[in-house]
């Protein structure tokens, strides 16, 4: 009985001392072992942690690069709206899927049709551009990737794709208002310069001046309310409707 008494001591003294670390859902969520429910009752289910992972990634790349002094320095602020944030993000997630070495105005381009709710997007698609054509255009410009090639994971911005930017911002500083940097803007921005991809592709598509003018006054019209009626004399209802209505039967003529 000694004896085993004797190997058990020796066997328990060959493992290190254990020290109890104090509760912690951290803990609970980090352990392999937890099953998958319990780990999503401790972080309030997948609700509350796809809230908590929006927020990480929202304040992680809130703002965007840009060569602009004040902006870039600090001396001013600029806010990017969150549904341009998801463009930019899907961008880079495009150019990736095209294994593309860089991320240029066709992937900004790409990424705002992926992200789909914004302003800008709505426009493109009731004048018929979606993003297989995008892709499709795309290809055709700039021609087809290697096979094997194995785009980094954040493909950096070419000239252009950085010009686009840089113009969005310095629109929004132009204008002397609060508010955020959209993807309006960032459409906007790739329209603004007829050298870059973007702005070929989309012109291939049917875009023109008249839509970025339209565009342009969508902008006005749901950021700076005060001044709809510069804009329409006074009868500014259902303008929305009606730039959306007036593309659909644009596309409908041609």
């Amino acid at each position: 009985m000694a004896t085993a008494d004797r190997v058990a001591a020796t066997f328990l003294s060959s493992f290190p001392t254990h020290h109890p670390r104090p509760f912690s859902s951290v803990s609970l969520v980090t352990n392999p072992v937890l099953p998958v429910s319990l780990r999503a009752a401790v972080t309030g289910g997948p609700r509350l942690a796809s809230r908590l992972r929006v927020h990480r990634v929202g304040a992680a790349v809130a703002q965007l690069p840009t060569t602009n002094p004040e902006v870039a320095s600090g001396e001013k602020k600029i806010r990017w709206s969150s549904r341009a944030v998801r463009s930019f993000a899907m961008a880079e997630l495009e150019a990736r899927k095209m294994r593309y070495p860089t991320t240029g105005t066709e992937g900004l381009l790409m990424g705002i049709l992926v992200e789909g709710t914004s302003g800008a997007a709505k426009l493109l698609r009731a004048n018929g551009t979606t993003l297989l054509k995008v892709r499709e255009e795309a290809a055709n410009v700039l021609g087809k990737s290697e096979m094997f090639y194995f785009s980094p994971m954040h493909p950096p911005l070419t000239e252009a794709a950085q010009r686009a930017l840089d113009w969005a911002v310095n629109e929004k500083l132009k204008s002397g208002e609060d508010g955020e940097v959209t993807a309006n803007h960032l459409l906007l921005g790739i329209w603004s310069d007829k050298e870059s991809a973007g702005h070929k592709i989309l012109y291939s598509l049917g875009f023109d001046d008249e839509k970025a003018s339209l565009l342009a006054k969508t902008v006005i019209l749901l950021y700076y309310p005060w001044k709809r009626r510069v804009l329409h004399n006074g009868s500014f209802r259902g303008f929305s409707n009606l730039l959306f209505i007036r593309c659909r039967l644009v596309k409908r003529l041609q």
